[in-house]
């Protein structure tokens, strides 16, 4: 992680939630669907998200690393439960003096690109931080990372350059109600859509096996 910060910039309009993509947040029990999902990504993805090349082990020691207590997990879920999209939300450490910032990672999956996951996760984040009393949001990535700077600069994030690697900030305003209630509603949202995929799910396996069953006895 990294804890450089700079002055906070003010977001220019406000910030609006996308409703369409389910955002749930993840526990320790996803900890086995979080490594694959990583392991999943490409090696140029991989060096986009972590900044660097990143084998399969150190993935591996990442993820067991994941403190689901101090830091915040959210996922996005295919209609098969495959763990599309994944942000991490990692509290800096307070700084007297400094507002209290947290640090914004996002992956998402070749397949699930340009359906708006990269956003949905980045706005959840945005209105959890709010509502935890985060008053910075920060991204730390490769300048190169086009896909990262987009996003940002869609968010209205000020995004600043420097040896190769890009520092983007966006000041957040304080909770209200109105933060309160549509984060809860999300995530009601998001435990709803979790539940219809995993019963369509399971329905579907039930008839593969009936029929896998009703062959074999012809």
């Amino acid at each position: 992680m990294h804890n450089k910060l700079v002055n906070p910039y003010s977001y220019p309009k406000p910030y609006k939630h996308s409703v369409a993509v389910p955002v749930r947040e993840l526990h320790a029990g996803y900890r086995e669907q979080i490594l694959c999902h990583f392991l999943q990504l490409s090696e140029e993805d991989r060096r986009l998200r972590f900044g660097t090349l990143t084998p399969d082990e150190v993935i591996r020691h990442y993820v067991e690393q994941l403190d689901f207590n101090k830091d915040t997990i959210f996922g996005s879920f295919d209609a098969h439960l495959n763990l599309i999209g994944m942000a991490h939300l990692a509290y800096l450490p307070k700084v007297e003096g400094k507002p209290y910032a947290a640090e914004f990672g996002v992956s998402v999956l070749l397949e699930g690109r340009g359906q708006g996951i990269g956003n949905a996760l980045l706005d959840r984040a945005a209105v959890h931080s709010r509502n935890t009393r985060v008053e910075t949001l920060f991204v730390h990535c490769l300048a190169n990372n086009k896909t990262m700077m987009h996003l940002a600069k869609k968010a209205g994030m000020q995004v600043e350059y420097a040896y190769g690697d890009a520092d983007a900030y966006l000041k957040l305003p304080p909770a209200n109600p109105g933060t309160i209630v549509q984060e809860a509603a999300n995530e009601h949202w998001a435990d709803f859509d979790y539940a219809l995929k995993e019963s369509l799910k399971r329905s579907n396996e039930a008839w593969m096996w009936f029929l896998g069953r009703s062959l074999l006895g012809t």
